[in-house]
């Protein structure tokens, strides 16, 4: 259930781009994901640092957008968070020696560090991909096939970036793990 609101923010978004124009968009993507991170605050006592991260980002590239009447923003801003998001998977790996990826999943699944290691820069490069991506669909294409491919095209080749990394761990996990899953 988590999961599906944090999609609430995104829905909204692209429903208000299709009745008003990129503008009110905008603002409402500002006031959901701000309400969303209240919401899991006040819920959960916590606020994820990814969620925290991107909350900034619509924030400051959104507020940019409204000011100066500009959709530029709220395209870069896209293409700077999955930018984040790659920096940060290989900052961990070669710099702390600590994958986020390890981080995330290692209390639940128990792999050796090159599988680790290998996941994490998957994931680095895939949102690196996905960063030069959305620069060329934002700046090439007319802004109703980017709207489009953010709300459509970026989750789905991300869910089946997920899937193919399931799939991936799943070869790799102990048999000790696909007895307990057999009985």
């Amino acid at each position: 259930m988590k999961q599906f609101f944090e999609f609430i923010p995104l829905v909204i978004f692209f429903a208000v781009y299709k009745m008003v124009d990129i503008y009110a968009a905008t603002a409402s993507l500002m006031i959901t994901t701000g309400l969303l991170l209240a919401y899991n605050y006040f819920k959960h006592g916590k606020v994820e640092k990814m969620h925290l991260i991107t909350f900034l980002m619509v924030l400051v590239f959104g507020s940019f957008t409204l000011i100066l009447h500009d959709d530029v923003f709220i395209k870069w801003k896209v293409t700077v968070v999955y930018a984040l998001f790659a920096i940060a998977l290989l900052a961990s790996q070669l710099i702390y020696k600590k994958p986020i990826i390890k981080q995330m999943l290692g209390k639940e699944l128990s792999l050796p560090d090159n599988i680790w290691n290998n996941l994490n820069v998957a994931w680095a490069l895939f949102f690196a991909a996905l960063a030069v991506l959305n620069l060329y669909v934002a700046f090439n294409l007319p802004q109703d096939v980017w709207v489009n491919f953010k709300v459509f095209g970026l989750l789905g080749v991300t869910l089946a970036f997920t899937v193919l990394s399931g799939l991936y761990l799943y070869k790799y996990l102990p048999a000790t793990v696909e007895k307990e899953k057999k009985e």
